[in-house]
């Protein structure tokens, strides 16, 4: 069998037996066809959103205003791509499940909530992270960081419902690493993003695309690291199944990824800048 066969098929036993993107698309439309479309959305919304990087030299901090909401709108329907996804990991039955419904609402919800406020504030050319300037920007900064960790908490209950309930089908290591993953994506990504949410990154564009800053004070990399460990730790969980390795391997991956994360952790709490929230709101004078 084909490296690429093998792969395919440790991720979709029963249906995938390629990587072409049309393939790819039919198998998460029927895995979960809400949060698939919901993404397709999303990443269609990123096309005027271009045109207006392109056309719009207004900046915050440093840094067009229109750059937050594109790797929002990436980020986002990735994480809802990604979800509907492994939801295709359990029976037909237990996909209708209530808890199941309810995690695909509250990421749907929660998710949509962040890219429309986002955008909104991008549009009006003022910042939507650590903008304390009315009561109203405050409690929206508030809503913001409990619909990431509502979004977040989705995963284990997800992942809980794959290792007790998941198709029998699966390979044991794919299995396991898709729990991995999605435990890892709450703990590492909820984990980094309630500091986050209190440490200002450094003003400027930082690196390309990305905008990060390496050199200290900086946690959106280990926010980015603990976030993608829904894709990342599969990821390599197929690739593991599909050579027919053992847990093993998946162990050490885990292990080497969680010390990359607490890495990143150190550096950027290295010279961080705590900006916490004002008690209360004081109009300027």
């Amino acid at each position: 069998m084909k490296p690429a066969s093998a792969l395919a098929l440790a991720i979709a036993p029963d249906r995938a037996h390629s990587f072409a993107p049309s393939a790819l698309l039919r198998e998460a439309l029927e895995r979960q066809r809400t949060l698939s479309i919901a993404a397709l959305l999303i990443w269609a919304a990123m096309l005027p959103a271009m045109v207006a990087l392109g056309l719009d030299e207004r900046t915050v901090r440093d840094v067009n205003v229109w750059v937050k909401p594109l790797k929002f709108m990436a980020s986002i329907g990735l994480f809802w791509l990604s979800t509907a996804w492994f939801i295709g990991l359990l029976p037909e039955a237990q996909r209708r499940h209530a808890s199941v419904r309810a995690l695909v609402a509250v990421a749907l919800g929660a998710g949509l909530f962040e890219v429309v406020y986002i955008t909104l504030q991008a549009a009006l050319g003022q910042a939507s992270h650590f903008n304390f300037s009315s009561p109203f920007h405050q409690v929206m900064y508030t809503l913001m960081g409990l619909g990431a960790l509502a979004m977040t908490a989705t995963q284990p209950v997800l992942a809980w419902r794959i290792a007790h309930h998941g198709r029998t089908d699966l390979s044991p290591v794919w299995r396991a690493s898709v729990v991995l993953g999605l435990v890892l994506t709450f703990v590492l990504g909820a984990g980094a993003g309630g500091l986050l949410g209190s440490v200002q990154p450094p003003s400027g564009a930082g690196l390309p695309v990305v905008g990060w800053h390496l050199g200290g004070g900086d946690l959106r990399p280990a926010h980015f690291v603990g976030m993608h460990a829904q894709q990342f730790i599969p990821f390599v969980g197929a690739l593991l199944a599909a050579a027919g390795r053992g847990r093993a391997g998946l162990w050490l991956f885990v292990a080497l990824y969680a010390a990359l994360w607490m890495g990143a952790m150190a550096t950027g709490l290295d010279g961080a800048v705590f900006t916490p929230p004002p008690m209360a709101y004081t109009p300027a004078t």
